[in-house]
């Protein structure tokens, strides 16, 4: 059995004269940026805070805000492979070697194979392979799709509630509007209820 989610889209500023007005606004506001910082926050990025926020100017620029700092002491860009590995070792996390149909990149995540209760080294080894997967996004292309494939999961294999709302938060805080669709394979009932009730909003 497989389920699916895909990102509601909420577009209350439909005109996209006003958009690009909101975008000039939001940079406006962040005051010259110079570095990682100006690298990071293309016209693109600023829509998708802005789009997270409902194109609410003030609250879109101290979410930016929010994820300017945490990258600047998190460091996502200078995380390397031999640093995470063990986390990688049984494929729980990992980038597909092919697109979904609009040719979006695909993480494949299969919490059955989870073989670490370190949090800090899950919280590295995910945030790795988002930033290697937005690498690999094809050019205009923003957002990437979730394949979660349940086979083997158990309370036992879960990772801690805490590293999960850690990880969660880092998602929907510095990476919104980046996923499009979470395909949930062979996933346990209880996964039903809470799906409905609520969505992962990235």
């Amino acid at each position: 059995m497989s389920m699916f989610w895909r990102r509601p889209q909420n577009h209350p500023e439909n005109d996209a004269a006003a958009r690009d007005s909101k975008v000039r606004e939001l940079r406006e506001g962040l005051g010259p940026l110079s570095g990682r910082s100006l690298k990071f926050c293309t016209d693109a990025c600023l829509r998708r805070y802005l789009e997270a926020r409902n194109w609410n100017v003030d609250k879109a620029h101290k979410m930016l805000e929010e994820t300017l700092k945490w990258r600047s002491t998190f460091e996502p860009e200078e995380i390397r492979w031999h640093e995470v590995a063990l986390e990688g070792e049984t494929g729980k996390v990992s980038k597909a070697n092919f697109h979904d149909r609009l040719g979006r990149t695909v993480l494949i995540m299969r919490p059955g194979k989870q073989n670490s209760a370190s949090p800090e080294g899950n919280i590295r080894h995910l945030v790795y392979l988002m930033e290697n997967a937005i690498l690999n996004l094809p050019e205009g292309q923003e957002q990437m799709s979730w394949l979660i494939d349940f086979n083997g999961w158990s309370l036992n294999t879960n990772i801690p509630i805490k590293t999960a709302r850690d990880i969660i938060y880092i998602l929907q805080n510095h990476y919104p509007e980046r996923l499009a669709i979470v395909v949930l394979y062979s996933p346990p009932r209880i996964f039903e209820a809470f799906w409905k009730v609520q969505p992962l909003i990235l």
